[in-house]
């Protein structure tokens, strides 16, 4: 990052503007300026000088590869990574299990590293996994273990928009229209949904997420993804869930649901459309499917998986520790939204 871009970023933050405005003003992604905010601000707030200076320091001063030189956490988070679990999951896992004890932590890093002595020598921060896997441990874990972060690459990638193509159908209710206690995510029941495609086109899985748990249903559809195959899928996803589970479902303008009329009927789940071209209305969906690929690739055939490798696939999701759920899991947040010890099928047959 530039000196010009701090300086714009320090701007921003004095005028009070969000996050948001300020990634607006630079054009980086708001992760970014998160990170960039965490580790250069001093008690004063964000100065561009300071920062730039800090971020000198810290680039030219030799760093040690933390998972290179720890065998035990290096297994730890290879094992965790082989389980399809994000760093930022592994960090906040570590730092829940192994929590911070002031008399035995030893600072060895201003942002990447906490070391404890004794048993709890395995906190670390995600952003260190992150750099052990594209830059720093290229000879330890790398090359190897790349492959099993949720996007399978080796380097950062910059973030676009992907825009869908609006479809035509009718008795649309938008998404304006839908309750506003879905908004906030605290009443469980509010689905967001869509489809993910395989070779061809020619098959597809229908992905659901509850808003407020992240809990994830997996539709089998071995008969394609018309709108008669997913109006039998949904009827019989939606129709498996507890009737308080049933609030809404939010969806994109894909021609798949043109009988959601029917949908609505059968099971009173109302159903609302997002505008055209707006895929972060289903955030929660947009997320999830990104994270279906790394079990379903791109360009491979979806009918090979069975409605038990969904259900597998699904529980799996379900039972992973989120930080957005301060390191809850979804299947726990949600039997406790309910308070039901058993919770509905995660996978569905048409």
């Amino acid at each position: 990052m530039s000196f010009v871009e701090r300086e714009e970023i320090a701007l921003g933050i004095a005028a009070g503007q969000s996050i948001c405005a300020v990634t607006r003003r630079i054009g980086r992604a708001p992760s970014t300026v998160s990170r960039e905010l965490a580790r250069n601000s001093i008690k004063g707030g964000y100065r561009a000088s300071s920062a730039q200076v800090a971020a000198h320091h810290r680039a030219s001063r030799p760093k040690s590869a933390k998972l290179r030189v720890n065998e035990r956490l290096r297994a730890r988070v290879e094992a965790d990574l082989a389980k399809r679990r994000s760093p930022e999951q592994i960090a906040g896992r570590l730092r829940r299990e192994f929590p911070d004890d002031p008399e035995m932590q030893v600072q060895i890093s201003d942002d990447l590293a906490v070391v404890f002595a004794g048993q709890a020598e395995l906190q670390v921060s995600h952003e260190s996994i992150y750099q052990s896997l594209y830059v720093q441990s290229r000879g330890c874990a790398g090359v190897r273990l790349h492959r099993h972060l949720r996007r399978g690459r080796s380097a950062r990638k910059p973030r676009g928009t992907q825009l869908n193509a609006p479809g035509k159908i009718r008795d649309k209710v938008m998404l304006s229209e839908r309750p506003k206690e879905a908004n906030d995510r605290k009443v469980a029941g509010h689905w967001e949904g869509d489809l993910i495609v395989g070779s061809a086109s020619g098959s597809a899985i229908a992905t659901l997420v509850e808003r407020t748990s992240r809990f994830v249903v997996l539709v089998h559809l071995p008969n394609g993804h018309s709108s008669g195959a997913l109006h039998d899928g949904l009827i019989s996803a939606l129709d498996g869930l507890p009737v308080l589970l049933r609030r809404s479902l939010t969806w994109d303008q894909g021609t798949e649901l043109a009988r959601h009329v029917d949908i609505t009927k059968a099971t009173g789940v109302p159903i609302f459309f997002c505008d055209p071209g707006s895929p972060r209305q289903r955030g929660s969906n947009e997320n999830t499917n990104g994270l279906l690929r790394q079990y379903f690739p791109k360009g491979t055939d979806l009918n090979a998986h069975s409605a038990q490798r969904l259900l597998e696939v699904a529980t799996e999701l379900n039972e992973r520790p989120r930080k957005t759920l301060k390191r809850s899991t979804p299947a726990d947040l949600l039997s406790e939204l309910t308070s039901r010890k058993e919770l509905a099928p995660v996978a569905s047959t048409a």
